[in-house]
């Protein structure tokens, strides 16, 4: 699980994905497209998207749910937390008497 969360960490336009949804959760295919394309000048199609979001979902960042016609894309930091509580303590040397 770690090993996917570290690929899809990996691409600098996975993480300009993730750094919409840390913005704003919610979001459709056309949002994070339009998003890229508007605020970092990423020229990329639908499916390009498409495919990173898969990758970020099979990692676990990514949550999606549908309402109607729409599928929504969702932020999900457990995976982080999970992968990052290996190396952060939270008992350090100085705090500890």
């Amino acid at each position: 699980m770690a090993d996917d969360v570290f690929k899809a960490l990996a691409d600098p336009t996975r993480r300009l994905i993730l750094d919409g949804l840390a913005e704003r959760d919610g979001q459709s295919l056309f949002e994070i497209c339009a998003r890229l394309a508007a605020r970092h000048g990423v020229a990329i199609s639908r499916q390009g998207v498409s495919q990173h979001l898969a990758v970020l979902e099979a990692a676990g960042l990514v949550r999606t749910r549908r309402e109607g016609r729409y599928k929504f894309h969702d932020l999900n930091t457990e995976p982080l937390e999970r992968v990052m509580s290996r190396w952060l303590r939270t008992d350090t040397p100085e705090s500890t008497p």
